[in-house]
């Protein structure tokens, strides 16, 4: 059976991009979906001083190898100010520093959602950017604006939004 894992770029205990990304993983059949949280993967800020003086965290390695041993990934990035939370910024650079490529060429559905109308299409436009050169295989990426008026109860509530989903995860599941 196939592995995927899922996570919010985010650590917040009551993150609207884990629900997401939870509710999209849930749409595909016949894997094992690992739900992972960042705070279960608590690290000390990044700096090369750090680095030096005491080695790169187990934590970093242990996220990285629940990558490593999956075959996709479902994630949704929270945007902060207009990019990544620090949250994910800080296990994103001790992994770089571990693999460059840390997302392993998996097959990626790449998300954000927010509060506002844009739904973090500043963030998801980032990682577009960024997670290539990283070895991120993305093979579709959704955005859900306004997500207290489209997420209730677990799920969509807006039938175009939700069908737009689906498609997504349709191009994850053709890559797994």
């Amino acid at each position: 059976m196939k592995k995927i894992i899922t996570f919010a770029g985010s650590n917040s205990k009551d993150s609207i991009n884990k629900k997401l990304a939870v509710y999209a993983s849930s749409l595909i059949e016949d894997v094992e979906v690992t739900v992972l949280d960042l705070n279960d993967f608590e690290l000390p800020l990044y700096g090369i001083d750090y680095e030096i003086e005491h080695g790169i965290p187990d934590n970093a390695h242990k996220f990285l190898e629940h990558i490593k041993s999956s075959d996709g990934i479902v994630m949704s990035l929270a945007e902060h100010n207009g990019a990544y939370s620090t949250a994910f910024k800080n296990i994103f650079d001790w992994m770089s520093r571990i693999d460059g490529k840390l997302w392993s060429e998996k097959p990626m559905l790449l998300m954000a959602t927010s509060p506002g109308g844009r739904g973090g299409a500043t963030v998801l436009e980032i990682a577009k950017g960024r997670f290539p050169y990283m070895g991120g295989q993305i093979v579709g990426t959704f955005s859900l604006p306004s997500f207290t008026a489209n997420f209730q109860e677990g799920k969509i509530t807006n039938d175009t939004l939700n069908a737009q989903l689906v498609d997504e995860v349709n191009q994850l599941k053709t890559h797994l």
